[in-house]
């Protein structure tokens, strides 16, 4: 921010009509405003503001979340009183959460404090303590004073121009008070404000009798925080800068230019794991016509995660080791014990929770890609290994599909390796067989059934009880085809998969590149096959059949979380797909009483209260596809999703009626600890909530 500022004085001026004198409200259509002061022990003072209170606060008893709007050098409290009117629309149209807006006076330092503890002690500008009053006695004030919610979840800061660079300030050094920032025009600079800059002029970065200190200023300033933000309490940031800033005629300031610095701080912020960061350039300048509009599209990306709710969090405890651990699957016994399956250390691990614990290793890498009950409280198992797992593949080095069936104690039955020498046959999906074998898909990048017929075949195979390879079927078109997941009723044997190219098409449907449900026959003939979406992107990852008789299929589609039933002759009775404004995709299909199914996936968007990145994401489905319930829960970090972005996720339903999930997490269960580099976590849900 440059000096003089003639803008910002007329900025002041246009906005004094909205002007309420001390403890009085002025009321127009919508919200009210009203002016108030807080009492501040850091300051010895009070410190006043303007309150925007929603319409309808003074009748009602829900609490809000709470907008800190911090003006600019030079201007006065009453300068954000002029969004006003765009709050109220907002709320009205339910862009955003009906929100309390409080705005602070600061003007301290003759207005140039820049929001920081200042530690300039001249007569002239004697420093003071504004960041310490405004974060602490200020937001204990508003809480203690209105009904807000006391959660960093409920509070943004915003600020435009020297109020920007204290948005941020107060965004990054206290995250535990804000969950997000509106950072319009920040008057930031890296590594220190060019010489003409009135950062140097009022002392707030001073040390002493110096009214600025270079180390002061480093210390305080982005960079020197971004290092030590807690990934653990994201922040979400949006900065806009206007694309006729003010250009510095000296070269050597040049970079200082705020479009340029506004640049350098987005592309900074978006390489933090505790940030999420957006930018706008907008048209116009140093001012409200920049300001204003800014402030809107803030909001809308915003305020809409703003909640005064907490999230709802992951259960401890995390299985897995300090290196990458991955979730291979969990199965439900009729005792109502639980198996999971995991990937840690490099080895497939199958743990009975509270029981034993069976690790099925080499030296090389094993993953597990499905777990999966038997009548007698044994539990099958499927995945791949670059191993010898069964004693019979001396000198394996490539992935080779495996099958492994243990007992009710976690004693290895038998072990079954398959696959084509040097190339690639991994397995993704299982399902028990009625007579105890089993069924499996994945891929081959060989010839398991007749010559593959581009870059990977998707396999379908059967093993019978004693583990023993019954048949193999390949499905495959030109391009890279992939099968995930498989169910199996009385006649028929379902799958689903992606497809790169188009695939071979048999009876109903025609089959692009995409998602894929397939049946076949129980002895391995495929009956039919059709596609959902049309893009290489585009997968369904699981498919279970209902007690209504419905083979249900879900995945992502389009960037959605997409789920469609079909009938045993391949006719679709529903599809629903769940849009948000992040990418979804559901990972894992239950079937309920009642023909109703719950699906479990990932969500970068909202169902419910954001807690991270991509959040577990649960939905309910009646029987002709229409959804009764949703929900997200989550860490800070990535949930359900690998680093690959693609689902890693499994859920049954269990004999008590809950649904058990388990997936991968990247984040750690407030108040517990996580192994770390990725961890797998167990949550049961039901209607009545989770456990």
């Amino acid at each position: 921010m440059r000096k003089p500022r003639w803008i910002a004085v007329l900025a002041v001026l246009a906005s004094l009509s909205f002007l309420a004198a001390p403890g009085e409200t002025e009321v127009r259509a919508g919200g009210t405003l009203t002016a108030g002061s807080a009492p501040s022990q850091a300051l010895g003072e009070n410190i006043a503001y303007n309150v925007y209170l929603p319409s309808g606060y003074d009748r009602g008893s829900d609490r809000h979340p709470v907008l800190y709007l911090l003006h600019g050098r030079g201007d006065t409290m009453q300068a954000w009183t002029r969004v006003k009117t765009l709050l109220d629309d907002m709320i009205r149209t339910k862009r955003i959460p009906p929100v309390i807006a409080v705005m602070p006076d600061a003007p301290w330092s003759e207005r140039g404090g820049w929001y920081v503890d200042s530690r300039y002690t001249g007569a002239d500008l004697p420093g003071r303590p504004i960041e310490t009053a405004l974060t602490k006695d200020l937001v204990a004030y508003v809480d203690a004073t209105y009904r807000t919610a006391p959660i960093r979840e409920a509070r943004l800061v915003g600020g435009y121009s020297m109020g920007g660079a204290g948005a941020l300030r107060f965004a990054l050094a206290h995250q535990d008070l804000f969950s997000a920032a509106a950072v319009l025009s920040p008057a930031v600079y890296t590594p220190l404000p060019p010489s003409d800059s009135s950062a140097r002029d009022y002392g707030a970065f001073g040390e002493g009798g110096a009214k600025f200190s270079d180390e002061v200023y480093r210390a305080l300033n982005y960079p020197a925080l971004l290092p030590k933000l807690d990934a653990d309490l994201p922040v979400r940031l949006f900065v806009a800068v206007g694309d006729d800033e003010y250009a510095n005629p000296d070269p050597a300031d040049a970079r200082h230019d705020l479009d340029f610095e506004s640049a350098a701080l987005y592309n900074a912020a978006r390489r933090s794991p505790a940030l999420s960061a957006q930018l706008r350039v907008m048209d116009g300048g140093h001012d409200w016509t920049v300001w204003e509009p800014a402030f809107e599209q803030a909001m809308a990306e915003l305020g809409p995660g703003l909640s005064v709710t907490p999230p709802t969090g992951l259960p401890a405890p995390l299985y897995g080791t300090a290196g990458p651990d991955w979730a291979g699957g969990v199965a439900a016994h009729a005792d109502g014990s639980l198996t999971i399956g995991y990937a840690a250390g490099g080895n497939a691990v199958l743990t009975r929770v509270g029981g034993w614990t069976k690790q099925l290793g080499t030296p090389a890498d094993e993953r597990l890609y499905g777990v999966a009950a038997l009548p007698d409280g044994g539990v099958l198992a499927a995945g791949y290994t670059k191993g010898d797992l069964d004693g019979r593949h001396a000198g394996n080095t490539t992935d080779d599909a495996f099958v492994a069936n243990l007992d009710a104690s976690g004693t290895v039955r038998w072990v079954t390796q398959f696959g084509v020498p040097g190339v690639a046959d991994r397995l993704y999906g299982l399902a028990a067989a009625p007579d105890g074998g089993a069924y499996v898909v994945g891929y081959t990048k060989g010839a398991l059934d007749g010559a593959n017929s581009g870059d990977k075949d998707a396999i379908l195979a059967r093993l019978a009880p004693g583990g023993e390879v019954s048949w193999i079927r390949q499905y495959g078109g030109a391009g890279e085809d992939k099968a995930y997941g498989v169910a199996v009723d009385a006649s028929n044997v379902y799958v689903t998969g992606g497809a790169s190219a188009a695939l071979p098409s048999t009876g109903p449907g025609t089959t692009a590149p995409g998602g894929w449900l397939a049946a076949f026959t129980t002895d391995g003939t495929r009956k039919w096959a059709v596609t959902a979406g049309g893009s290489a992107s585009d997968r369904l990852n699981a498919v279970a059949v209902t007690t209504t008789g419905l083979a249900v299929a879900t995945g992502g589609v389009g960037g959605h979380a997409y789920t469609a039933a079909y009938t045993g002759q391949g006719k679709q009775r529903w599809q629903h797909t769940l849009t948000t404004t992040g990418t979804d995709a559901g990972a894992a299909v239950v079937p309920l009483a009642g023909g109703e199914v719950e699906v479990a996936g990932y969500t970068r968007g909202r169902v419910g209260v954001q807690a991270g990145g991509a959040d577990v994401l649960t939905l309910r489905l009646d029987g002709r596809g229409r959804q009764s319930a949703a929900a997200q829960l989550g860490t800070a970090r990535d949930d359900g999703v690998d680093a690959f972005n693609e689902p890693n996720l499994y859920a049954t339903a269990t004999p008590s009626g809950e649904v058990a999930i388990t997936g991968l997490t990247y984040g750690t269960p407030k108040g517990a600890d996580a192994p770390g580099n990725g961890d797998v976590f167990l949550v049961r849900t039901s209607p009545a909530g989770l456990r």
